[in-house]
């Protein structure tokens, strides 16, 4: 199993009652998993509470085979092999499609280094836009940047918020073909939350509703 969450509780500290409540997932290496529901039932909650942005009051989260929350443990967001793209992608506006894919990987050497963001490059078919800045790229050329930067590290699992929200309806379908062909060649096992039916029937294997 790739990621296991068991019996996972969460409340934020100013609210009385739990926003997620005895949750449980398992889910299986190269599987593309959707929660779907609408806004405020919590589903980005759970993304933050696997990648470790968000601490559970109650359960546990296997990674990989590797605990990496439960009562007595709490490991951080970069010890737990978790790639994450946000609803707003979260590219560094002073940094070059390179340089933002390169951000993570600064343990590697430089070859290294350059080796994966040219890996990444081809995969997502941006390799002409290595030296341009996000705010010279489409929303759909942004999404695909962020995907990479979440790829390059060969996490265990990616995590995506809402990918599709901040596109133009119109390219929606597009997108939405390209991304399902990039995280099945990657071979990455992949959780997604949306609002959105449509997103559901594009790209995702299964669905869980919230």
């Amino acid at each position: 199993m790739q990621v296991q969450v068991k019996n996972l509780d969460f409340k934020y500290d100013n609210s009385k009652d739990l926003v997620i409540k005895n949750f449980s997932l398992d889910i299986d290496k190269g599987e593309i998993v959707a929660i779907l529901g609408p806004s405020g039932c919590g589903k980005s909650t759970i993304l933050r509470l696997i990648a470790g942005l968000e601490e559970p009051s109650a359960g546990e989260i296997t990674i990989n085979n590797k605990i990496v929350v439960n009562d007595k443990l709490f490991l951080n967001p970069e010890e737990r092999g978790v790639g994450m793209v946000f609803q707003d992608y979260a590219l560094f506006p002073h940094l070059t499609v390179y340089e933002n894919i390169r951000f993570g990987l600064h343990k590697l050497s430089k070859e290294e280094q350059k080796s994966k963001v040219n890996e990444v490059l081809k995969l997502v078919n941006l390799e002409e836009f290595t030296n341009r800045y996000p705010y010279e790229l489409s929303g759909g050329q942004q999404q695909r940047v962020a995907l990479a930067r979440a790829l390059a590290p060969k996490p265990s699992v990616l995590l995506m918020d809402e990918p599709f929200s901040n596109l133009d309806s119109h390219l929606r379908s597009k997108i939405r073909i390209e991304l399902k062909e990039i995280i099945e060649k990657s071979n990455t096992t992949c959780i997604f939350v949306t609002h959105d039916i449509e997103d559901v029937k594009a790209i995702s294997s299964r669905v869980i509703s919230v």
